[in-house]
């Protein structure tokens, strides 16, 4: 069974919810049968390429957000991500900017078989660290500690290779019914909008492997129910 998660890099509700699909797989009791592919979600190529502003910045200039409100809504992520395993875990005092070069290094670490590593790794980074994540340099710092081809990783990026595939990536989101990220999607067929907690996302894996064992073993013609117009993608609330 296949779970697909769709995130942008600086989006702590998405390093949040990757971790959260983790522990709901990992608390899964056929976890060994479950792979876990991200997939970019890119909301963030409205920042300039050559710096970076800060998170407060950025919420007052995009958002409208500042001073104490912004200092609540993004203090509660980081004690909510704490009391789940992250820590630290930085959102307020970092830095964001362009993503698209960071899509597409995670396009290249997928190709190379680093997908999960990847992402987790970036995620990692960034929140973990408050490193930035936006320059051929901060991405070919990772790429050593994935263990990639630094000379290849420099001329993927230099040469935006993987421009399309991102932006192709994008586009099956919003087709499913993604309006932001994360994006979650369940054996193709459950649309999960934002980072729920583990303990839904575990129903939601084990309703999806039930149903999926009905089906194999109903017998010829008794399936009508199950095909794709059963199982629409929910709108995002």
């Amino acid at each position: 069974m296949k779970v697909e998660i769709w995130a942008e890099v600086t989006c702590p509700w998405c390093g949040l919810g990757s971790h959260r699909v983790d522990r709901a797989v990992e608390r899964f009791e056929h976890s060994d049968e479950v792979e876990v592919v991200h997939h970019s979600f890119p909301l963030g190529g409205s920042f300039p390429t050559d710096r970076t502003v800060s998170v407060r910045e950025a919420l007052l200039s995009k958002h409208g957000i500042g001073g104490a409100q912004a200092d609540a809504a993004t203090r509660q992520i980081e004690t909510l991500a704490a009391s789940e395993g992250l820590s630290p875990y930085r959102v307020l005092d970092n830095v964001v900017g362009n993503t698209e070069l960071a899509h597409e290094f995670l396009a290249h670490a997928s190709a190379q078989g680093e997908n999960r590593k990847a992402w987790d790794t970036i995620f990692r980074a960034y929140f973990g660290k408050a490193e930035p994540v936006f320059t051929l340099d901060d991405l070919l710092r990772l790429s050593d500690e994935l263990g990639l081809e630094r000379d290849l990783t420099r001329q993927v990026l230099t040469e935006r290779r993987y421009r399309t595939q991102v932006q192709d990536d994008a586009r099956r989101a919003q087709q499913l019914g993604a309006t932001g990220a994360p994006f979650t999607v369940v054996d193709g067929r459950y649309g999960v909008p934002g980072a729920q907690d583990s303990d839904s996302l575990l129903d939601l894996l084990r309703t999806a492997w039930n149903e999926t064992q009905l089906i194999t073993l109903a017998p010829a013609g008794d399936a009508s129910g199950c095909g794709p117009d059963g199982c629409a993608v929910p709108a995002r609330h």
